[in-house]
């Protein structure tokens, strides 16, 4: 091979049109959806007991989450905590919310000096899910609830053992989520 041949490599300008040069993941600006090839995933995590639950989404409007949150958030929930995203705006729960466009990442509404308005807890649960997706190197949308539920068993779970390995092995036969459309 030629040692002036430098198509392909690092640092080269790509100066055709119809060869772009390779792009890594999706960059797209702004939330996502199903058709934009970034289903959303939405998080909830119970403050008291630690259980994490998630749900792909095709869309991450109003009816998507305030359905979902409506479903799986008990009516005498104490509270609920999440960013200002419009999505959220109208719940019927009690909701409270940081305005992250204003740089507030947490908040003290009762003065007792624990910060307990905050989504952190949910931000570092996607975090994880990504690290857990890292090694797959790319899961194709249609299986990633596949991948979002294995992660949720585990992290819920704790610990491997075998009443865990037989919830993956042979899942309960359910119908397919009403979000998923």
């Amino acid at each position: 091979m030629s040692s002036t041949r430098t198509l392909g490599k690092k640092s080269t300008s790509h100066r055709d049109v119809n060869d772009p040069p390779r792009r890594r993941a999706n960059k797209q600006r702004g939330h996502g959806t199903y058709d934009n090839d970034r289903p959303p995933i939405i998080h909830i995590i119970s403050r008291e007991s630690g259980e994490e639950r998630c749900w792909v989404v095709s869309h991450s409007d109003k009816a998507s989450c305030q359905g979902i949150l409506t479903e799986a958030v008990p009516r005498d929930a104490v509270m609920v905590y999440s960013d200002e995203y419009r999505s959220y705006h109208g719940l019927d729960l009690p909701h409270a919310t940081v305005n992250h466009g204003q740089h507030e990442w947490a908040r003290d509404d009762d003065g007792d000096g624990v910060r307990e308005v905050h989504c952190n807890s949910c931000e570092g649960t996607g975090a994880g899910l990504r690290t857990f997706l890292r090694p797959f190197r790319g899961v194709h949308k249609a299986y990633l609830h596949l991948y979002v539920a294995t992660y949720e068993a585990l992290v819920n779970a704790k610990r491997v053992s075998p009443a865990l390995i037989c919830r993956m092995c042979w899942p309960p036969k359910e119908p397919p989520h009403a979000y998923w459309t």
